[in-house]
């Protein structure tokens, strides 16, 4: 059932308003239609808005970018990508909002003549040699990718919204020496249009968005939008303002979006408006007008959003909300947006964080989970970003809340933990939901409990009338934790008892205690399981590779490890882009507390890095032949030979201080010499280089000792 019937619904709705306002049959809207009132119009556009399309699916264009070389190129081959299942029978697809790149301002891969067309090759910049950009051959088969997607729409009964990248950055890596595919001829041409400078970069946000306090910035993107409307026959546009957060140079170096930026940018919308209006009534039928925003109503606002102005002058049909980070429960946007009488989808974009254990975020049951949460919130629909497999079940389950009814779900503390102060100063002050992930763990002790707020949108009264038969256990990650007994854990008020295994506790929960929406959890530790002051809570010995909670990185075809003789060797041996490899350890220090890390290293060649941070400072511990040195403090520095033997390097931290000892003797140090904003993650790592470097060295042991132990997540699974 696609989009919960939403074709069968939206064409009687469009026959019925239509003949209703103009006496006009429903065949009349297919091709050339006869114009309709500015009333007419926004009577039609705001119930199609709330029309029933279950899934909302983002492509972000990838699939004309990157197209198989060794696959013959035809439309059909196109939409096979990633478009043709989207209209089986079983799919829950009702819209699709497909992105043309947008990538760097000004590149499309449609037929644009406003913008530029894309076509340079990948594989030319170093990047997926196998693939070919199909953006200009599509073209000369007479069906770019954009009307390609449209047909294909229009042929299903599924809607289509052209998204556009209202800032999007993938183009920071651009430097002059060393350019970036996704970095286009205006920003080469007109560096003076953004923020800040590949040698000049901003403190918050990316370099090389433009700047939309500029008016040129701001007619150049009217101008692709009245491009799109005007020449493709879409139901919609979605603008997406979180690819990437960053609009005003003033935001970016640290401030806030001024009264006369917010009023630039509304403006910007109320011309958007207008011209979708315009177009809608020469063609006897709407085009929606969504938007991709933060969930928050002040950190728009700072950023230079006025939400609130652009929802009560109505010039928004459909609120989307998150993608990096959330800063509030789902409710908060479904308020938003129904007080002001527009429909509400919520974003499950792709989750990124790291160190995951033993639950997936990204697994079928963590989707149906997060769906259940938005539907129990109120959302009119769901909106996926970043997933793209067409034939994904997810794609056939989360559009039907009573279909999910007695499917296991997963329902996470925190789906995305991604930091809203890398695009706002301060911007952490708006987060009011809990970030425990295996990146961003929460410390817990005997002193105070830990106490946060788990959404559970489970409908366990549908399930059972259903003939479900429900269980739920939740599940928290708490390495080093030797006994169930050592911690006091509640729920709802209700105490729970658990079993524990590979760092993770278990407690069985009665569903009977579990809230459709907010639940209250607590933990707390018994002061036996204080880690004692000898106790090395993280410790890896070079016996095996480093195994979960650790994490490593991807690295590359030139980055190399090998386990021999007591040692690990991590070797990075190439200066491309992703070159560099790492084993990371989310230990969720707390600054407040001294913190010590140990590692035993002999280098061999260039550069390798013992990094750490306690959430207020992060720096790199440098090995090199001749020398060891911070990098964030490059004048300290203590010469030594450190490929003559296998050396202990031994870190303190506490609070904004940093020192480092080597074999027992200080040698650098650090304290006093970090300032607010050097460093909010919090991670223990040990690798090779990074992109333009090179370097190797032998690795026998790295451990680290913690005042406190850390909750590295927090699960509910509900099982049938």
């Amino acid at each position: 059932m696609k989009g919960v019937s939403r074709a069968m619904k939206f064409g009687i709705l469009v026959m019925a308003i239509s003949t209703l306002a103009t006496g006009r049959s429903n065949s009349q809207q297919d091709g050339a239609d006869e114009p309709i009132s500015l009333e007419q119009l926004r009577e039609m556009r705001r119930d199609l808005a709330f029309s029933p399309r279950g899934i909302l699916a983002n492509n972000d264009g990838c699939d004309a970018l990157y197209f198989p070389r060794d696959q013959e190129l035809t439309v059909q081959s196109f939409l096979d990508r990633r478009t043709t299942a989207l209209a089986d029978d079983d799919s829950q697809v009702g819209a699709i909002a497909y992105c043309t790149i947008s990538s760097g301002f000004s590149f499309f891969t449609h037929d644009t003549k406003v913008g530029t067309v894309l076509t340079r090759e990948s594989a030319d910049y170093g990047i997926n040699p196998q693939m070919r950009n199909a953006t200009q051959p599509l073209i000369d088969l007479g069906s770019d990718c954009l009307q390609s997607v449209v047909d294909f729409c229009r042929e299903n009964d599924i809607e289509l919204f052209w998204s556009m990248r209202m800032n999007d950055t993938h183009d920071v890596a651009h430097t002059p020496d060393d350019p970036y595919l996704l970095f286009p001829p205006l920003k080469e041409e007109r560096p003076d249009l953004l923020v800040g400078a590949h040698d000049a970069r901003t403190p918050f946000g990316r370099w090389s968005s433009v700047d939309y306090a500029q008016q040129e910035v701001r007619d150049l993107a009217f101008a692709y939008v009245d491009e799109v409307c005007r020449n493709y026959d879409v139901d919609g546009i979605e603008l997406d303002f979180f690819r990437h957060l960053c609009y005003f140079a003033s935001v970016a170096n640290g401030g806030v979006a001024s009264d006369q930026e917010r009023e630039a940018m509304t403006d910007l919308m109320r011309r958007i408006r207008a011209m979708t209006e315009e177009v809608g009534m020469e063609r006897g039928r709407p085009i929606l007008v969504a938007i991709r925003v933060p969930d928050s109503v002040s950190f728009s606002r700072e950023m230079g959003f006025d939400l609130e102005r652009w929802l009560q002058e109505g010039l928004v049909d459909i609120l989307l909300t998150t993608c990096y980070f959330r800063l509030n429960p789902w409710e908060y946007s479904v308020e938003l947006g129904h007080a002001h009488d527009v429909a509400v989808y919520l974003c499950l974009s792709d989750s990124r964080v790291q160190g995951e254990t033993r639950f997936r975020r990204r697994s079928v049951e963590s989707y149906r989970g997060r769906a259940m949460n938005a539907w129990a919130a109120g959302a009119d629909g769901i909106h996926t970003f970043n997933l793209f497999n067409p034939n994904s079940p997810i794609f056939r389950e989360i559009g039907d809340p009573q279909g999910m009814a007695t499917m296991d779900k997963l329902f996470f503390a925190t789906v995305r933990d991604g930091d809203p102060e890398r695009w706002l100063a301060e911007g952490e002050q708006h987060r009011t939901v809990p970030v425990i992930t295996p990146g961003e763990p929460s410390g817990i002790s005997s002193a105070d409990p830990l106490t946060f707020e788990l959404w559970i949108g489970e409908d366990f009264e549908a399930a059972r009338a259903a003939g479900g038969q429900p269980t739920a256990t939740l599940h928290l990650e708490i390495p080093g934790l030797a006994r169930a007994e050592h911690t006091r854990v509640s729920f709802n008020g209700h105490a729970l008892e658990g079993t524990i295994a590979d760092g993770w506790l278990d407690c069985p929960l009665p569903v009977e205690i579990i809230d459709r929406g907010r639940n209250t959890v607590e933990i707390q530790l018994t002061p036996d399981a204080e880690p004692a002051e000898d106790e090395w809570t993280i410790e890896w010995k070079a016996e095996e590779k480093p195994q979960a909670p650790w994490h490593r990185d991807r690295g590359s075809e030139r980055t190399v490890e090998e386990l021999g003789d007591g040692a690990l060797l991590i070797a990075d041996r190439g200066t491309e882009s992703g070159d560099y490899l790492y084993y990371r350890y989310s230990w969720g220090a707390d600054p407040s507390e001294r913190v010590v890390v140990e590692a035993r290293a002999r280098a061999i060649s260039g550069s390798s890095y013992l990094i750490v941070g306690n959430g207020v400072v992060e720096d790199r511990l440098g090995l090199h032949p001749d020398r060891i040195d911070l990098w964030a403090n490059r004048d300290l520095r203590y010469e030594m030979d450190t490929t003559d033997d296998f050396h202990t390097y031994r870190i303190v931290m506490e609070g904004r201080d940093l020192q480092v000892f080597v074999d027992g003797e200080l040698r650098l140090d650090a304290t006093g010499r970090y300032a607010d904003g050097d460093g909010r993650r919090r991670q223990l790592a040990f690798g090779a280089a990074n992109s333009p470097m090179v370097g190797e060295a032998l690795w026998s042991e790295v451990r680290a000792r913690l005042a406190s132990r850390g909750c590295r997540d927090v699960v509910v699974s509900v099982t049938y």
